[in-house]
């Protein structure tokens, strides 16, 4: 095989992956209304994609007031829940392997999204400019605005949101998940907290690199205090520039962290690389520090080639590598790579929003020979 590397087995926490080759996140704003609810659509989306090594889904927000965009699922509700059942069913039938992310949006969000019209909340009364959100308008067309100005969170609601996560770890559990994988990156709440430029707060969860981390660290621990760690991912973005997301100590932080992610037990650690998204490449003394302040798998995505992604697993630098986009137009995307196969090349007029077309309609290797 011509990436034998990339395709070779892992362990990450206690589960056993055929292969290397994990699912990224991936936001697509089909989950059904009322209620954000995962269909039946969603579970043939994903089942399609079971032979990944690891499923992660896109981001789920852990409560109404985490949601940042219509249509996207959560898992706080029964229903949700039940639907995320038949979702983890379809993958397993197909003896694939499926973690939950779990997220909260905090400032990256609008009051028409929000509970009774609330503001949206952040570590810091901080709006996000040049960012827009997906909302559902007055005149029941779907489109773009701009995120709302958040609230300060005060100290004493912090347990709660803590509790809100505890909560989907619960249900994820239930809904029968392999893990999770707890959204700390790409400029939503968690990451808020950790960023010099959204976090100026001067209570104990503010300032100091280890007070910005706390936060973090809190819902990791509970969470994990739920499936236990070994059961527990994080994603991290350390050099993240989207909405106006600035942090001057972002690699610091994010070492810091993964000291606190070793002594916890975590078992992987997702690096989403900022180059992708406007930020600056990760520097390869970052990629030595990491492995030597952590020592869990660490899985990369940033737009990787299937070769590079077999050299960065070679070369020791991570244990495997998560592909986005790919993953959207190829649905046998790991058997692509084993036939070194060209990729379908994906339509992003249909990533967000809409039905099965530019979502379960992409044809198989097989499907477009004919087979």
């Amino acid at each position: 095989m011509p990436y034998d590397t990339l395709l070779s087995p892992v362990s990450i926490g206690n589960l056993q992956l055929p292969n290397r080759v994990v699912m990224a996140p991936l936001t697509r704003n089909r989950a059904s209304q009322p209620g954000d609810v995962p269909s039946e659509m969603n579970a043939h989306y994903y089942a399609q994609r079971a032979s990944a090594g690891l499923i992660v889904t896109e981001a789920t927000q852990v409560s109404r007031q985490g949601q940042g965009y219509v249509a996207t699922p959560g898992i706080y509700s029964d229903p949700q829940e039940t639907g995320w059942k038949a979702v983890v069913g379809a993958v397993h039938a197909r003896h694939g392997r499926i973690a939950s992310q779990l997220w909260h949006v905090g400032r990256v969000s609008h009051r028409s999204i929000q509970e009774g019209g609330a503001a949206p909340v952040a570590p810091s009364a901080i709006r996000a400019r040049d960012t827009q959100v997906f909302v559902k308008h007055d005149d029941g067309t779907y489109g773009m605005t701009d995120a709302d100005e958040p609230r300060a969170l005060d100290i004493g609601e912090l347990p709660g949101i803590v509790l809100q996560f505890v909560d989907a770890a619960h249900r994820a559990e239930r809904a029968g998940f392999d893990m999770v994988e707890v959204h700390a990156a790409n400029g939503y709440l968690l990451h808020q907290f950790m960023a010099t430029g959204t976090n100026h707060r001067t209570d104990d969860y503010g300032g100091s690199i280890e007070n910005r981390v706390r936060f973090v660290i809190d819902v990791l621990e509970a969470v994990a205090g739920v499936l236990g760690a070994h059961r527990v991912g994080i994603r991290i973005s350390p050099n993240f520039t989207g909405f106006d997301l600035h942090d001057d100590e972002g690699e610091a932080s994010s070492l810091y962290l993964a000291r606190e992610l070793k002594r916890i037990g975590i078992a992987y650690l997702h690096l989403a690389e900022g180059d992708w998204a406007g930020g600056a490449p990760l520097p390869e003394g970052y990629r030595r520090a990491l492995r030597e302040a952590y020592d869990g798998a660490i899985i990369v995505c940033g737009e990787y080639t299937a070769d590079e992604a077999n050299a960065r697993i070679e070369c020791g630098e991570a244990d495997a590598v998560a592909f986005g986009r790919a993953y959207i137009a190829n649905p046998d995307l790991v058997e692509r790579f084993k036939a070194d196969a060209p990729l379908n090349t994906p339509d992003e007029a249909t990533f967000y929003g809409g039905g099965e077309k530019g979502y379960t309609d992409y044809p198989t290797l097989d499907e477009a020979s004919g087979g």
